[in-house]
């Protein structure tokens, strides 16, 4: 049988006794930890011992302010909703409790500012001489899965479905599988990325028949003081896998025009394929999809729509065929 967390009853419910039986009611280490920060420096601040219910909606308010009024804004809203949350708790089940006041609101997350590749511009660095077939290969799979550069660089040869043209990766924010006592806490639900022909065909090529290991390597094998996991390391050639660092240095080397740190980001495809298939019709509920995005306002930071794909969209406004 589940224990059942209860509040100590009566008006004399300190806000540390709140904040602690609330957050013991929760279930989820990670969630545990998160909101842990968000409740636990706010009551610190509030004043452990006071009475829950004599503390006022403005003063909540006010030491959200005064903790991450300057953070980013998914900071704010994080630490925000933990808080909301465990006031809400407290009344629902029967204690008066101060709310957070409608001034300190939820923010709008601001697009990023990560720039959309045309499709020419990453074709033409792609197809350079000077960039090894390692980078072709990765920045081809970034581009056409949409996948985040960590995801896409943490798979195994293991993991590829040649014929499909798809492959499984731990995404970010990767959801725990519900499992019975005593199965491992590293039971994730896995998300399924889908690549192109171009991939296909460069695929084979870049493996040279390896069956095993990572992707994409290093063209050295690790020093000896360096400790890298199993699962990091090919077991034929010993070469390691190919860190974020590195690759965004490489990226950097291949796009640099005003010298080191001009280049672009790794993330520029992702954000680029997302633009492409926006443009090219594609439906929110796909591209959600294809990011593996829950929310769809966090989606639309990804899309930048060129001027070009504006105007056409402008163009249909306009009576009878203005395209001619």
């Amino acid at each position: 049988m589940p224990t059942v967390v209860q509040l100590p009853t009566g008006k004399a419910l300190t806000v540390r006794a709140a904040a602690d039986v609330f957050l013991d009611s929760l279930g989820n280490p990670n969630t545990v930890r998160n909101y842990g920060i968000g409740v636990g420096k706010t009551a610190e601040r509030l004043g452990e011992s006071r009475p829950l219910a004599m503390v006022a909606d403005d003063e909540i308010g006010e030491v959200l302010e005064l903790l991450w009024g300057t953070a980013a804004v998914n900071t704010w809203n994080a630490r925000r909703a933990a808080v909301l949350s465990w006031l809400d708790w407290c009344r629902e089940r029967g204690h008066d409790a101060p709310a957070v006041p409608a001034w300190a609101k939820r923010l709008a997350i601001p697009d990023s500012e990560t720039p959309a590749r045309s499709r020419m511009a990453i074709d033409r660095m792609i197809a350079r001489r000077e960039v090894h077939l390692r980078e072709k290969t990765l920045y081809r799979m970034l581009y056409e899965t949409a996948g985040r550069s960590d995801e896409i660089l943490g798979v195994n040869i293991e993991d590829l479905d040649f014929a499909g043209r798809r492959c499984q990766v731990k995404a970010k924010g990767a959801r725990i599988k519900a499992r019975r006592r005593g199965q491992a806490r590293e039971d994730f639900v896995w998300e399924t990325v889908y690549w192109d022909a171009r991939t296909a065909r460069l695929l084979p090529r870049l493996l040279k028949g390896r069956t095993r290991g990572p992707v994409f390597v290093t063209h050295r094998r690790p020093g000896p003081g360096k400790v890298v996991s199993p699962r990091d390391v090919c077991p034929d050639t010993g070469l390691a896998r190919l860190s974020h660092g590195q690759a965004r240095v490489l990226l950097d080397e291949h796009t640099a025009v005003r010298g080191p740190g001009t280049g672009w980001d790794l993330h520029e495809y992702r954000h680029s394929a997302l633009t492409h298939l926006g443009e090219a019709g594609a439906s929110l509920l796909m591209l959600m999809a294809r990011s593996m995005h829950k929310k769809p306002e966090n989606l639309r930071r990804y899309f930048k729509p060129s001027p070009e794909a504006v105007a056409e969209v402008t163009s249909l406004l306009a009576p009878g065929d203005s395209r001619r």
